[in-house]
């Protein structure tokens, strides 16, 4: 499927937008998966709405048929962790794509702000929105780090350039994250866009933060912090390994694991990262020299930032 072309009056105003699609994965989480839907459904832009179920034993699939027929379902029957969104990306012809978990929703004329900023700069890939953390709309912590990346971007950027962006949070040019091959199947979750990031930026696409695009997170109560802090410590390492020059991996790989708490998850994140160790190198390809520089620069803030601790 190409990416279509949508008529001028489709997004002006307030009313639907035929610009931007929603992609949305979920796992076990029929509830919030369909109050997610709601939200969706209530949104000016009228996004067409694909809805990934990875796997899910807990009747997802039939309660998302039964609620809300409207939005398309891809009932996987494995979980395909972040591939999911390649599978859900793939059903859509608009040239950008909003991410959406289970647990987050956009706020009205956010996707629309996005679009217009994608629109109105060819070279951007990927537009990472402003947290707020529910309930009471807070700040979520990343949201300074966002506003304040040290990342240098070119003159034309609308806000800050980023090294890499929060899934959840972010509106993708299609055609950029097909081009270079969306997540990455090793992956699975936790952790998986700052590869995908590298890959877009080696490719020339830019990414940007802007605040006036809104998204709200409450964090699911139906998930497993001890797991997901596993796959995204491994998931980490697998990146220094496969991207970062070999000085810069050595003092990276240094920095995660000393940081990382002493415990059994850490124990077996690393046994997992050395397992992958094989198919790393094999598929081993260091950044070039500009793309590099951003992530020395985001060094400093991975070490220090409070939003970034595997912890769980």
């Amino acid at each position: 499927m190409t990416d279509t072309a949508p008529r001028p009056e489709d997004f002006s105003g307030t009313g639907p937008d035929g610009r931007v699609a929603v992609v949305m994965i979920t796992h076990n989480r029929r509830d919030e998966a369909l109050l997610a839907l709601d939200r969706l459904r209530e949104l000016p832009e009228r996004p067409h709405v694909v809805v990934v179920d990875n796997g899910s034993a807990d009747g997802t699939a039939d309660a998302i048929r039964g609620r809300h027929p409207w939005a398309e379902l891809v009932a996987s029957p494995v979980n395909l962790g972040a591939v999911g969104r390649n599978i859900g990306i793939d059903r859509v012809g608009t040239p950008y794509v909003a991410f959406c978990d289970d647990d987050t929703w956009w706020e009205p004329g956010s996707l629309r702000r996005a679009a217009d900023a994608l629109d109105a700069h060819p070279r951007l890939g990927v537009v990472t929105g402003r947290i707020l953390v529910e309930p009471g709309s807070r700040e979520d912590a990343i949201n300074a780090e966002l506003l304040h990346s040290p990342v240098e971007g070119p003159a034309w950027m609308p806000g800050p350039a980023l090294g890499s962006f929060l899934a959840g949070a972010s509106v993708v040019r299609r055609s950029a994250f097909r081009a270079v091959g969306g997540f990455s199947e090793r992956l699975l979750l936790g952790g998986e866009e700052e590869l995908l990031a590298a890959d877009l930026a080696t490719a020339g696409w830019e990414l940007v933060h802007l605040p006036g695009v809104v998204v709200h997170h409450q964090a699911s109560t139906v998930r497993d912090p001890h797991l997901r802090r596993r796959h995204g410590l491994r998931n980490t390492l697998w990146f220094i390994w496969l991207r970062r020059p070999l000085r810069a991996a050595l003092r990276r790989t240094r920095d995660v694991v000393g940081s990382a708490p002493r415990d059994r998850v850490t124990a077996l994140a690393l046994l997992d990262a050395v397992r992958g160790a094989p198919w790393v190198l094999r598929e081993r390809r260091p950044l070039p020299e500009h793309v590099e520089r951003r992530f020395v620069a985001l060094e400093e803030s991975q070490r220090s930032s409070p939003a970034r601790r595997y912890v769980s």
